[in-house]
């Protein structure tokens, strides 16, 4: 293919070189190096890229066609009754799975203080074929032997006790008595329920709380793999095997508006586990669990959130991830309705069953751009996660700091880069206002047994989540 043929349009270019070609000519006296970019990381963003090599980097995840992930749905209405309710109305609508989060003051989640209360939210959920996962914070171990005794009798249900004390440390800044003897006794009640429950998931090693704090997708996947590598030590030291350590750890990542990130961070979380379970001589897939960012969301013209959860939705579908929790479009106001609800599930089951998302394995494959994302961001997350291990492991990098400093890099860079377009707030902002229905819950609470451990309190520099439009909000 010749210049002359380029300039005039009588064939499509061929390779990166003839793009280039084509696109200096547009530039007329810019650079072509002008229209490289980096992420907040600095991980370089090239103008064009060739076509991917690499086959496909995960195989065929383990549900049929028309299922390819499993749609899970979260529950936080404080009332037990309520939250049993919008749990029951999402699997006979079309969800797979449900996690529920617990908080015993009903502030942040479903007022559950024992077994029996949460017996009263499970009621009627058939735990063989549905699913649950928790998310309970510092009270992690004891949820999941709340969990296990409403599943006795089910000893082949798919549980995911979801301990995860480190990201709770993360985020709260403190534990309640130190944090050490959170993973201790978050691991002895792991290994004991692997007895019972063989299939479950333990821990979840999650690095939401470094997105949800402002970092970036190198940072998260880092804090992960620390983590993971912290819990698989504790159950090895609390009796089992490195692979049956490795196998009850699940993952967890952010999924967020910029698909093309997310599709790349959970390609790069599943390289990255395999060279962490390979260095630590232990055979295990990894389960990956996306949720929605919350840091994306925008109260303002807050039915853009539809945009955002969607592209999210679809960067966590493509990018492999086992298990999708999608919030709703109102969760940066309120609790959501019942519309609200019905439409983060029909979100999912529009790219699961009508755009087929999930027919292909690894449909990011080959893509130049997407691939080279994945591997720059799989070496910047191990070199920081080498540089956690430096610290003396996830729990001495968190009390020294050095995490924080790392999210604080990232949040300044984004604050450095300039004003954000963010669609209903700085860029096509409404003309009037469309309010949304939100739930306003009673209070409710639970008395529940305290999760504090005999001996100081452990500290750390907190993580406190952060939504990225709210200074535009204020300031408008």
């Amino acid at each position: 293919m010749t210049d002359t043929s380029i300039a005039s349009g009588a064939f499509p270019p061929a390779t990166a070189a003839d793009w280039r070609v084509l696109v200096e000519k547009t530039l007329k006296d810019a650079p072509f190096e002008s229209l490289q970019r980096t992420t907040l990381e600095g991980l370089p963003i090239a103008p064009l890229y060739e076509a991917g090599r690499e086959g496909p980097k995960f195989a065929p995840r383990p549900h049929d066609a028309e299922r390819p992930w499993d749609l899970r749905a979260a529950v936080a209405y404080p009332d037990p009754a309520r939250a049993r309710a919008d749990l029951l109305t999402d699997l006979e609508g079309g969800a797979a799975s449900g996690l529920v989060c617990i908080d015993p003051t009903g502030a942040g989640g479903v007022a559950v203080g024992s077994a029996a209360d949460l017996a009263r939210v499970l009621d009627g959920v058939m735990l063989e074929l549905a699913p649950v996962a928790l998310d309970a914070g510092f009270l992690g171990p004891k949820a999941a032997d709340w969990l296990a005794t409403v599943a006795k009798g089910s000893p082949n249900a798919l549980l995911s006790f979801h301990m995860d004390p480190l990201g709770a440390f993360a985020q709260a800044g403190e534990s309640p008595g130190p944090i050490e003897s959170h993973l201790v006794s978050a691991a002895t009640v792991g290994s004991r329920l692997a007895e019972s429950y063989p299939k479950a998931g333990l821990f979840l090693a999650s690095g939401r709380v470094i997105h949800e704090a402002g970092g970036g997708e190198a940072g998260e996947l880092a804090f992960m793999l620390a983590s993971a590598l912290a819990y698989a030590k504790a159950l090895v030291r609390a009796g089992l095997t490195m692979d049956q350590a490795f196998a009850g750890i699940h993952l967890g990542l952010s999924a967020d508006a910029d698909y093309f990130a997310s599709i790349a961070k959970i390609r790069a979380a599943r390289v990255l586990w395999a060279q962490l379970t390979k260095a630590c001589g232990a055979t295990a897939p990894a389960r990956i669990e996306a949720r929605s960012s919350r840091r994306m969301l925008a109260t303002q013209d807050p039915w853009t959130n539809m945009l955002r959860l969607t592209s999210a939705g679809f960067g966590a579908a493509v990018g492999g991830a086992d298990a999708v929790v999608l919030g709703a479009f109102t969760d940066a106001i309120g609790l959501p309705t019942a519309f609200a609800r019905r439409q983060s599930r029909n979100t999912q089951l529009v790219l699961m069953e009508e755009a087929h998302l999930g027919r292909v394995a690894d449909p990011a494959a080959g893509s130049g751009y997407i691939e080279a994302l994945t591997d720059e961001m799989a070496r910047a997350a191990w070199t920081q996660f080498q540089a956690i291990e430096a610290q003396g492991g996830a729990v001495a990098a968190l009390a020294s700091g050095h995490v924080a400093a790392q999210v604080a890099a990232t949040c300044a860079a984004r604050e450095a880069a300039g004003p954000l377009k963010i669609v209903g707030v700085t860029a096509f902002p409404p003309t009037e206002d469309a309010p949304v229905e939100v739930e306003r819950p009673s209070p409710v609470s639970a008395d529940a047994p305290s999760p504090r451990l005999p001996g100081p309190d452990g500290r750390c520099p907190p993580l406190a989540p952060i939504r990225i439009a709210a200074p535009y909000e204020a300031a408008r």
